[in-house]
C-alpha cells in the first residue's frame, strides 16, 4: 500500500483529489470512512468529487446523474454501464494509504 494523503486533507463529508504516481484519485470522506475512486465519471468525464453522496456509500455524478458504489465501483444507475475504478483504503495514524 502507498501513502496518498494525510487524513486532515480530506474534508469531513467532502472530497479531495490526490495524485499518486501521476494518476489523480478522488478521496471521499463519508461520515469518517474514506473511499478512493477514479476522479471522473465513465459516462462523459464529470467530476465525481463535485457529486452528491447518497445513502452513505454511493457517489452521483453532478453532470448526468450516473451513480456508483464507492466500495465496488459498480454502476447503480445510468446513463453509463461502465464501472469506475475503486481502491482499497487503509488509514494508519494520520496517513491514508491505498492499494493500487
Amino acid at each position: 500500500m502507498k501513502k496518498i494523503a494525510n487524513l486532515e486533507q480530506i474534508p469531513a463529508n467532502g472530497c479531495f483529489v490526490a495524485e499518486l504516481d501521476g494518476k489523480k484519485i478522488a478521496l471521499h470522506n463519508v461520515d469518517g470512512k474514506i473511499y478512493a475512486s477514479d476522479t471522473q465519471c465513465t459516462h462523459m468525464g464529470g467530476p465525481l468529487c463535485k457529486g452528491k453522496i447518497l445513502q452513505g456509500k454511493y457517489v452521483q455524478c453532478p453532470w448526468h446523474g450516473a451513480t456508483f458504489d464507492l466500495e465496488t465501483g459498480e454502476v447503480m444507475s445510468g446513463p453509463t454501464k461502465k464501472p469506475i475504478k475503486v481502491y482499497k483504503v487503509k488509514v494508519e495514524k494520520n496517513e491514508v494509504l491505498i492499494e493500487e
